[in-house]
């Protein structure tokens, strides 16, 4: 039976805190908020104040120096690929990296940080695109990179229990060994940590077939004031009460740093075949996917696309090579089974069906690994292709499937020659869209051009503005063109709760106006 150490008394320690009543009138009264509807912002692009937390005194670095014996680190050389995000667009200014191993250290380094109010920014493969994993000010970095061991694996269950600071990859293979996968799989899978994946509730290529982290996570070993909240569980059913891991999941270490992980892993699957198709317009590969999910059922794990504009990125600055002919759209479908010759006969007539109703004008079959692996590579290296063409401004989009595409159409139009180029593609099988916009430099101008259109359109449309993400820095403010003022208040008195004193991870994920 897991432990669990509950936050009730959070109450009675912080008696200052804020009441659900005042959180609600403060954001219903704020300029941003009052009188108007949804989609409303407040100074999104704006940089913000640095709250009142402690400075670090000498005495802090001594504290830490003799907790983590060699693991607390000042070496500005060090800091500063911590202190700087994946696309090299946030720029921290943080002083300190802790490193520790164990949950007893990162409760006490919690416990002090909070006795201090030093401000703490959680780190873990430091692959986010949306500022949330580097510090904005001099935040301490709080990294898990050495806690990064499988605890159990139950080969009757399939339930994995490890370390927040594994790396996806290294547990796909160690789970491959034993005939098993995990739920998810990223293109950042070489550096992501399991612990950032569920700290951003992460989606990934194999969402359409196991869900998302909030149904495969089943618990969480998570600190807030430097107690431990155990809710790690290797119970595919427990209804005793609020299932408290789903607050955790997707907060961006904002209510608490998770330590650990128990997620359900599924069986490896006996045959997996990988389809890379083209399409005309964009209906046709719609109609394509309407097709694969009746036709392929049970075996189809993903369907992504790209568009040509991702093609022309690929071939020029990463050299690759496009294995058929060229298409304005390009569809990639796994499937993955049980059994070699029922799966591939299954796609044998569905490829049969769309090539005959020409829906799909030409395509390839790889089942071999390494021609599978060549095949992902051009869904997968698309964000690495990217970073070549210049400055690139990222929207991770959430729409209804018909309209995916409606806005890379429409934001072409509405920026005309302002930008480099605008690309899309993405996870057709659950609405998600990633738009990319590049320029040759950063370029204000031309982000003034984007947003907040990108978030009205999309608001528009009942869409989210953060599909898989997150909010971190860049998108907290433009929270509201996604959720309710209500909801937003609500997100803010669950802050004050679990984090009363707003050490953990600031100025990400929730707006100004809450502050």
């Amino acid at each position: 039976m897991a432990r669990m150490v509950g936050f009730s008394s959070l109450y009675r320690l912080y008696p200052q805190q804020p009441t659900w009543s005042s959180v609600v009138k403060r954001v219903l009264d704020a300029p941003s908020v009052r009188g108007r509807g949804r989609g409303v912002h407040s100074g999104a692009r704006n940089t913000p104040a640095r709250l009142p937390f402690s400075h670090i005194i000498e005495e802090d670095v001594a504290f830490f120096t003799r907790l983590l014996a060699g693991r607390a680190v000042t070496d500005p050389d060090v800091l500063a690929a911590c202190n700087t995000d994946w696309l090299k667009s946030v720029q921290g200014k943080s002083e300190l990296l802790l490193r520790p191993q164990t949950t007893e250290e990162v409760s006490q380094i919690l416990r002090y940080c909070n006795e201090r109010n030093l401000a703490v920014s959680p780190q873990g493969g430091n692959t986010g695109l949306v500022g949330g994993s580097v510090p904005v000010f001099d935040e301490i970095i709080l990294s898990t990179a050495l806690m990064n061991k499988v605890l159990t694996f139950n080969t009757v269950s399939g339930i994995l229990t490890c370390q927040a600071g594994c790396v996806l990859e290294s547990l796909s293979q160690y789970l491959e060994e034993l005939d098993f996968i995990m739920p998810l799989d990223l293109g950042a899978k070489g550096s992501c940590h399991i612990g950032g994946n569920v700290a951003t509730n992460a989606g990934g290529l194999r969402l359409l077939r196991y869900g998302s982290l909030r149904g495969t996570v089943l618990g969480l070993e998570v600190l807030a004031d430097g107690r431990v909240l155990n809710c790690l569980s290797d119970l595919r059913k427990d209804n005793t009460g609020y299932d408290l891991k789903q607050l955790f999941i997707g907060s961006e270490g904002t209510l608490g740093v998770i330590t650990a992980v128990s997620i359900l892993c599924p069986r490896k699957p006996k045959s997996v075949n990988v389809a890379f198709l083209g399409c005309l317009t964009f209906q046709n590969l719609l109609e394509t996917f309407q097709c694969s999910r009746g036709m392929l059922g049970e075996i189809l794990s993903a369907f992504e696309f790209l568009d040509a504009a991702c093609m022309k990125l690929l071939e020029r600055h990463l050299q690759l090579t496009n294995p058929i002919t060229e298409s304005p759209f390009y569809i990639v479908i796994e499937t993955a089974g049980s059994n070699a010759t029922h799966d591939e006969e299954k796609l044998h007539k569905f490829l049969e069906e769309v090539m005959t109703s020409s829906l799909v004008t030409d395509g390839t079959v790889a089942t071999e690994e390494t021609k599978i692996k060549a095949l992902w590579s051009l869904r997968e290296r698309i964000t690495e292709a990217l970073t070549h063409d210049g400055f690139t401004y990222k929207y991770d989009i959430s729409l209804p499937v018909e309209k995916i595409y409606q806005l890379v159409n429409d934001m072409r139009d509405h920026l005309g020659n302002k930008a480099k180029n605008v690309v899309g593609y993405g996870h057709v099988g659950d609405g998600n869209l990633h738009l990319n916009i590049t320029s040759p430099s950063k370029d204000p101008s031309l982000l003034a051009a984007i947003e907040p259109y990108v978030y009205e359109w999309t608001s528009s449309v009942q869409g989210s503005i953060s599909a898989e993400h997150g909010l971190g820095l860049k998108k907290r403010n433009y929270i509201y063109y996604s959720k309710p003022s209500e909801a937003v208040a609500l997100m803010g008195n669950i802050k004050a709760i679990l984090d009363p004193r707003g050490i953990l991870n600031p100025y990400k994920t929730l707006p100004d106006d809450l502050h």
